[in-house]
């Protein structure tokens, strides 16, 4: 069923639950406002909603639709509002729609594609009625910073990961699905900042120009949610410098190890190259040679051999090269 809830509220409290057709929906009376929350609905179940409130064709067809960014647009005396949900599903960051529709006595919300449900934020509002008793526009600044909130767990994830890739680097090479992996995160983090810096301009609208239905008292919470997202910003930018910063280490550590190396290589090279060198001069055959008929000619050779290579050994030992 897409209604997960519809109800009447009279002071923060709630008196009734309301049918979305309100086909003999009494007049709202003093501090009283309806919230309806759906999920997913159908297109008949939508526009009786907007048939009972008079919503804009406009918003309700942006309502159907998914896939926005992040926008507010004001209809007469009604305020559409569209944010984008988020979680982690493995290492992709999925994302739904959150449409709501502000009018004079009441609030619509339509989610689409989120994993979190308002059924946690309505009985959280419910259980204050003073906080409740603010009218709709409380609502919509609960939901907004609902929907806030749940991009913090997001970052703190992508940063534990991206900080455990780094002890990695520091340790061993990075593997090819490490470091497909990290450019994966960058891009996740990315389109994530995008989609962050959008909303920020939308709660910057709503909290710098006057807005329909919401009142004045309602800035400083709206304020609140700004200051939110703008700390998501703020650590959505410090990951990916933070990512540049295990990219470029990753690539220093790896340059170091292979100049390590290729010194031990040409150390040992300069090394196996005197007993290549001496076998090569008395591999030559001529017929006469020093020490060829010496008695102790071929043990005097292995000596000098042994001698030099244990000093070039132990000099490149001395100087780390070995």
């Amino acid at each position: 069923m897409a209604v997960i809830a519809a109800r009447r509220y009279r002071g923060g409290t709630a008196i009734e639950d309301v049918d979305i057709g309100c086909p003999t929906r009494e007049p709202l009376g003093p501090g009283e406002f309806v919230w309806i929350g759906l999920h997913e609905p159908t297109a008949a179940e939508l526009d009786a909603v907007a048939q009972c409130f008079g919503l804009h064709p406009l918003a309700v067809e942006d309502a159907q639709k998914t896939l926005h960014l992040p926008k507010v647009e004001i209809y007469g005396d009604q305020l559409f509002v569209i944010l984008r949900t988020a979680h982690l599903d493995g290492e992709t960051i999925v994302y739904g729609e959150t449409s709501v529709f502000l009018g004079p006595g009441f609030i619509v919300s339509v989610r689409h594609g989120s994993a979190r449900a308002h059924t946690e934020l309505r009985e959280r509002l419910e259980s204050a009625p003073a906080a409740l008793a603010h009218g709709p526009d409380y609502v919509l600044h609960s939901i907004i910073d609902f929907i806030v909130d749940g991009y913090f767990p997001i970052v703190e994830t992508l940063e534990e990961r991206v900080l455990a890739m780094e002890a990695a680097a520091a340790e061993t090479f990075l593997e090819r699905e490490d470091i497909r992996r990290l450019f994966a995160i960058r891009r996740e983090v990315v389109r994530f900042q995008r989609l962050t810096g959008v909303a920020m301009d939308v709660i910057n609208r709503m909290v710098n120009h006057p807005m329909p239905n919401i009142d004045a008292d309602m800035t400083p919470y709206f304020r609140d949610v700004r200051d939110h997202v703008q700390r998501v910003e703020y650590r959505l930018t410090g990951l990916r410098e933070f990512l540049t910063s295990v990219t470029e280490t990753s690539t220093m550590l790896e340059q170091q190890r292979q100049g390590d190396i290729t010194r031990q290589l040409a150390a040992w090279a300069a090394i196996l190259a005197v007993p290549t060198a001496v076998a090569g001069i008395y591999g030559m055959n001529f017929a006469f040679m020093p020490e060829l008929h010496w008695k102790y000619g071929y043990f005097a050779v292995l000596g000098v051999i042994a001698v030099t290579c244990a000093v070039l050994y132990a000099r490149f030992r001395r100087s780390g090269w070995l």
